[in-house]
């Protein structure tokens, strides 16, 4: 068994916790785009529904920067592909053409691919995807078919300050809101006003939301 780092397993309880609250398509955008995406860096993440056989029954994509159509074709195309060799290969958490893999056999069996940019921690993010496998599966698959791949928050009526974006930030690190003025030099009620604006900017009403929001539109970085 492979040992997380301190944060890493922060990451892995965050993306755990924020999976139970999945209901709707909008929650498992945000929870796809964000706690996962902190744990599992990617650009693209393609959920397959699996027949007995292996084949891809239905697919769908999750982003938050659209690829081109081109890119996106592509990589449809290479889902099957991706299926079959990851059955081939004995159905384990793992890296196929650069690309991070996992899924699960049987009667409703899924598959799942995330297309990264940059380089990829093969073993160390093999084991992450292997433990949350069992959310992504049960998930993604209670969702209604038929609906878009990438679901759009609110429009934004303004740009979020740099004094909110560090009030973001701290809330990420899992800081309280006295934590958080005492690093800012600000008093906890002004923090907890930081972010009721925060919430209203971005559509959602708590904490974990607005972290989710913020790294799915790139406000923090991962």
């Amino acid at each position: 068994m492979m040992l997380l780092t301190g944060r890493e397993q922060e990451y892995l309880l965050h993306a755990i916790l924020g999976a139970h609250g999945i209901a709707v398509p909008g929650d498992f955008f945000l929870w796809s785009q964000g706690p996962l995406q902190t744990l599992l860096p990617h650009d693209l993440l393609m959920c397959a529904q699996l027949g007995a056989d292996g084949a891809v029954l239905r697919s769908e994509a999750w982003h938050t920067i659209a690829p081109d159509h081109a890119q996106l074709r592509e990589r449809q195309g290479k889902l099957a592909h991706l299926a079959l060799a990851w059955r081939a290969g004995g159905q384990r958490a793992g890296v196929i053409d650069g690309v991070l893999v996992h899924g699960s056999v049987g009667e409703g069996g899924s598959f799942f691919a995330l297309f990264a940019t940059g380089t990829v921690d093969a073993a160390r993010q093999a084991y992450a995807l292997e433990l949350l496998l069992p959310y992504l599966h049960v998930h993604w698959l209670a969702l209604p078919v038929g609906r878009p791949a990438r679901v759009p928050g609110p429009p934004a009526t303004r740009a979020a300050s740099a004094r909110e974006l560090e009030v973001l930030h701290w809330v990420r690190e899992g800081k309280s809101n006295d934590e958080v003025g005492q690093i800012l030099g600000i008093s906890g009620a002004t923090v907890k006003s930081h972010l009721q604006r925060i919430y209203k900017l971005l559509g959602v009403s708590n904490r974990t939301q607005a972290v989710s929001r913020g790294i799915a539109l790139r406000l923090l970085s991962h």
